[in-house]
């Protein structure tokens, strides 16, 4: 696994800080075309509440993905497969 780019600006650029100054959410390309996401850990709270047809695997987790973050990746996510 290889990591190509982020999608969106930097969460730190022009010194902007992020939550508890460490770590920031952030989307990344792979070079298999597939995404990576670093956001907070929600798995355990999300128990429970998430609707009847969805699932996550025991080798999967749910991430909080702030609505900045993606709305201004959103010029870098490709409209096509």
């Amino acid at each position: 696994m290889k990591f190509l780019h982020r999608l969106g600006p930097d969460p730190h650029a022009n010194g902007q800080r992020t939550a508890n100054l460490s770590g920031c959410p952030d989307i990344l390309a792979l070079d298999s075309g597939d995404f990576a996401v670093i956001g907070k850990d929600i798995t355990d709270a999300s128990r429970g509440q998430l609707p009847p047809t969805v699932g996550c695997g025991p080798d999967e987790r749910v991430v909080l993905l702030p609505r900045k973050t993606l709305v201004l990746a959103k010029s870098d996510i490709p409209s096509t497969l």
